[in-house]
């Protein structure tokens, strides 16, 4: 019989978090489905990786909450008693001009953002006595000015440092850590952008690759750093966006 693979994916019930559960489910790891609020579209993605003849958990977590988290992390051992794949993908953040901004917005999207990704893979570890894969999700805004994107660039370029760090002292464990970076995706999120519809004609007409970034072509990206083919790559953030940030 072939051995368990338990993987955790934060923010699963939507977009390429969702997108992301799936794609595991179909590689035969069992799932840990992680929401914030939407119940509804958390229970949807159980019912995708049921499907697939794989178990699924549904946790219920604010990852920005260190309490929180470590409480899911404690569900997950009871449940499982390990760990293979660590996605950190849950996001927030606040979209306001640098001169608008206040302390609990810095707060709210460091702690979601960040903070999660670091205390997540200590907790994540813990689980994975026979190694693991741990995957942060980043954006272009965390090397590049993006309008009202502060706190999330910001956030985002912590996401990007901790993973070298973790890469690093996680190493001796069998544990590699990496990011992938995404151009401008149309999932539900960026419909929170006042300046949707510019990020958009913009990865439609500057990206090289002469189409924008798809949900697709991230998962297909964060699935071979988590296969066994991609052991030598670690600490490292690859940014899929058609080649949009090398042009100016």
């Amino acid at each position: 019989m072939a051995e368990q693979k338990v993987a955790l994916v934060t923010g699963s019930s939507r977009g390429l978090g969702k997108a992301m559960a799936i794609a595991l489910a179909e590689e035969g790891y069992d799932i840990v489905v992680n929401y914030a609020r939407s119940k509804t579209a958390a229970l949807d993605t159980v019912k995708e990786v049921e499907a697939r003849g794989r178990k699924a958990l549904l946790v219920r977590a604010n990852v920005g909450d260190v309490d929180k988290l470590r409480g899911m992390f404690e569900t997950i051992k009871e449940e499982f008693g390990r760990l293979d794949v660590f996605v950190s993908n849950a996001a927030s953040g606040v979209l306001r001009p640098i001169m608008e901004l206040e302390e609990s917005h810095w707060d709210w999207t460091m702690n979601i953002n960040a903070k999660a990704m670091l205390f997540g893979a200590q907790e994540a570890a813990k689980l994975m006595d026979k190694g693991g894969k741990i995957v942060g999700i980043s954006s272009l805004g965390s090397i590049r000015y993006l309008e009202n994107y502060t706190t999330i660039g910001v956030s985002k370029a912590a996401v990007e440092s901790i993973t070298r760090y973790l890469a690093v002292e996680l190493a001796p464990k069998g544990i590699s850590v990496n990011t992938v970076s995404g151009g401008a995706l149309d999932t539900e999120a960026l419909k929170h952008f006042p300046n949707r519809e510019d990020l958009l004609n913009d990865a439609r007409v500057n990206t090289p690759a002469g189409r924008m970034v798809e949900i697709e072509d991230m998962v297909k990206t964060a699935m071979f750093l988590i296969s066994d083919d991609s052991d030598m790559i670690r600490g490292q953030t690859i940014i899929v966006d058609g080649g949009r940030s090398v042009v100016m």
